[in-house]
């Protein structure tokens, strides 16, 4: 498999995981709050507080979400292939 088509899977996987991530994210935020996440947390007429708890909510979501679907992604590459992906060092045991 030609590592270019790496690329577009691992990125497509990430994106997609990403962008998922953020819609469950902010569902869960207006669940748990009531209200809508802040749309701009860098904006200073948004509380400190509820702009930490933002930053912390979607970065641990969108950031496992993005994991799990690039080593689902590798997974799926090595299988395919037979090999890890291009540019994916073996680090673990």
């Amino acid at each position: 498999m030609n590592p270019m088509v790496w690329k577009l899977i691992g990125t497509g996987a990430a994106v997609g995981a990403g962008a998922l991530a953020n819609a469950v994210t902010k569902g869960g935020w207006k669940f748990l709050t009531g209200s809508n996440p802040p749309d701009n947390p860098e904006d200073p007429d948004v509380g400190w507080k509820e702009a930490v708890l933002w930053a912390l909510a979607s970065g641990a979501v969108i950031g496992i979400a993005r994991l799990l679907a690039e080593r689902q992604a590798a997974a799926y590459y090595r299988k395919a292939v037979g090999t890890r992906p291009p540019g994916l060092r073996g680090g673990g045991r």
